[in-house]
C-alpha cells in the first residue's frame, strides 16, 4: 500500500491497459448521434415542436449518462476493484438523481414535453444497449474477444 491506497500492478493500470468502457460508451454515443436526426424528425412530424425538444433533451441525457458512467469506471479502475464497486453503485445513484433533476427542470419548462422526454430516455437506453450488444463480444475466459466462427475452427485456423 502506498499512502493508504493499494498499489495497482502495472499490467492492470499501465500504458498497456485498454479502456474498454470508454470505447463502448463512445460507440453508444456515436450510435445516439446517428439515430438522433431520425428520432427528432419523426417526433417533430408526429407530435410537434414541444415533443421534439423533449426527445432532443432525452437523447442528450442518455448520451451523457453512458459517457459519464464509462468515465467513472475508467477512473476508478485505476485505483482498485473495491473503488470500482463503490463508484459504480454511487455513480448509478447520482446519475439517476441527475436524470430526475433534469426531468423536474423539463417539467417546469412549458415548451418541452415531459412525457416524450421520459419515454425517450427509457427507450433510448434500451435500444442503444441492444444495438451495441452484438458489437461487444464478452466471454468469461477473455472479455472483449469474440469466439472464432465455426468455419475457422473446422479448417483448423
Amino acid at each position: 500500500m502506498a499512502a493508504g491506497r493499494p498499489v495497482v500492478p502495472p499490467s492492470a493500470a499501465g500504458a498497456d491497459a485498454v479502456d474498454h468502457e470508454s470505447r463502448v460508451a463512445a460507440d453508444l454515443v456515436r450510435r445516439a448521434v446517428i439515430v438522433a436526426p431520425l428520432v427528432l424528425v419523426a417526433v417533430g412530424l408526429g407530435l410537434g415542436v414541444d415533443a421534439t425538444l423533449g426527445a432532443a433533451v432525452g437523447l442528450a441525457v442518455v448520451a451523457a449518462n453512458f459517457w459519464l458512467s464509462a468515465r467513472l469506471i475508467a477512473w476508478s479502475a485505476q485505483i482498485s476493484p473495491g473503488v470500482v464497486m463503490g463508484a459504480v453503485l454511487g455513480g448509478y445513484i447520482v446519475r439517476l438523481a441527475a436524470i430526475l433533476a433534469v426531468a423536474l427542470v423539463v417539467r417546469a419548462v412549458p415548451g418541452i414535453d415531459l412525457t416524450v422526454f421520459v419515454v425517450t430516455v427509457a427507450v433510448a437506453h434500451v435500444v442503444l444497449l441492444c444495438w451495441e450488444l452484438p458489437a461487444v463480444g464478452l466471454t468469461l475466459g477473455a472479455p472483449g474477444l469474440k469466439p472464432r466462427p465455426l468455419r475457422e475452427k473446422e479448417q483448423g485456423w
